[in-house]
């Protein structure tokens, strides 16, 4: 998300405060691997998912997020075969959703992908009104338990317009905060997260990205003192990943 901060705004100073500070997605997707695939099907219309590199995007038709898929895939040239990257669940529900055939990369979000139906269930026996809110990125199994299946910003509008008191929120526990700042009167809970470090009884399994928790407070103040690390990119690839972030903008634009 930092170098597309930086392809939007090239001439403006991004810093990250930890440049290890990563992403699933975007590791499972190196562009010399996309541009192979690429190249056994030339009728290929790459739709990457805005979670990748700015070199994927670079190499992409077009970008989404999750908030946008559905219409982005629903666009797409009728006559060509869609590559979605590098979100398979995504995809995959984008595909029940819109009908389209797409080839997807086998790529998720590790942390999505942690959450089970068993934990949901659990909770939802325990809070048996609760609202269930599932991100995209989750596996099948989970979307199907959910009373709406979103974004992140849609889970959070979806849920201040929503006359329920309690919701189980399936995504990074950090939406958390702003959503009880935003609804003080309601309830909110993420289910626990299982992988192969954790054991199925051990208390601490938290939905929290490892990513994103790197980017702590202490290194948010270096960073703002010394202005590094900096988020730096040649405007040749600035100026081909833009291209199909545009497309994107110009799709959603001309829906609304």
């Amino acid at each position: 998300m930092a170098e597309t901060a930086k392809i939007l705004n090239p001439d403006r100073l991004v810093l990250l405060p930890d440049k290890d500070a990563g992403c699933s997605l975007e590791e499972s997707c190196p562009a010399e691997k996309l541009a192979e695939l690429q190249k056994s099907n030339p009728n290929f219309y790459t739709i990457a998912y805005i979670n990748c590199s700015a070199e994927v995007k670079a190499i992409s038709d077009i970008i989404c997020t999750s908030g946008n898929a559905e219409l982005i895939v629903s666009s797409a040239p009728v006559h060509k075969d869609i590559l979605f990257v590098p979100d398979e669940n995504l995809g995959q529900w984008v595909m029940e959703r819109t009908g389209r055939k797409m080839t997807l990369w086998p790529g998720n979000c590790y942390l999505h992908v942690q959450f089970r139906s068993e934990e949901i269930l659990k909770l939802k026996s325990n809070h048996p009104e609760a609202k269930i809110v599932v991100h995209p990125e989750a596996v099948r199994e989970v979307r199907a338990l959910a009373d709406v299946v979103c974004s992140t910003e849609k889970m959070i509008a979806y849920c201040k317009q929503s006359s329920a008191r309690e919701f189980i929120v399936v995504t990074d526990s950090g939406i958390l905060h702003r959503l009880k700042k935003e609804c003080p009167d309601k309830i909110f809970m993420t289910p626990p997260v299982f992988d192969a470090m954790h054991a199925p009884t051990d208390p601490c399994r938290c939905a929290e990205c490892k990513y994103m928790r790197m980017n702590t407070l202490e290194k948010l103040l270096k960073c703002m003192q010394t202005l590094q690390p900096r988020i730096e990119l040649s405007r040749e690839l600035i100026t081909r990943a833009r291209v199909p972030i545009d497309r994107m903008l110009s799709v959603t634009a001309g829906s609304k």
